[in-house]
């Protein structure tokens, strides 16, 4: 099985980190101003991604992705996650609800901590009842500048 990895640069974004194997995007970390890594080598799914972050509506729900997660409940969220469309959130009761699990609101929380596939499982746009929530290393700012980008603020 043949693995890609590509870091890619994303204009005033800084530079991400794409991990393609098989066919599907198997680890995405988000482009930051403060990752080390200088780019390297190119990829049409690392090209879409530049174009999403150029602004352009970029469909990337459809793009492969490694769905395989350590339980049933989390591979849920993460396809519920992917029919959320741009410009649209959810919190994360409605996520849970969406993954049948109604109640389970902390549980979808950690499975958006525990997300290591950036924009393919969408979790930027799963939003606390009062307000945006959290958005881990990355910080509030960059979830807010990720849902402006999409329109949904």
């Amino acid at each position: 099985m043949r693995t890609t990895q590509v870091a890619y640069e994303a204009d005033g974004w800084g530079v991400g980190e794409l991990v393609v194997s098989g066919g599907r995007v198997v680890w995405h970390e988000l482009p930051h101003p403060t990752l080390r890594t200088e780019p390297t080598g190119t990829h049409e799914i690392a090209e879409m991604l530049q174009a999403y972050f150029a602004g352009e509506d970029v469909e990337l729900a459809g793009v492969a992705v490694d769905l395989e997660y350590d339980s049933p409940f989390f591979t849920r969220c993460a396809e519920a996650l992917r029919a959320i469309p741009r410009g649209e959130v959810v919190t994360y009761g409605e996520l849970a609800a969406l993954a049948r699990a109604p109640g389970a609101a902390r549980a979808a929380g950690t499975f958006c901590a525990r997300n290591r596939l950036g924009l393919f499982v969408p979790c930027h746009r799963v939003v606390a009842a009062g307000g945006l929530g959290s958005y881990g290393s990355y910080g509030i700012e960059y979830k807010q500048r990720l849902l402006e980008l999409e329109g949904a603020l």
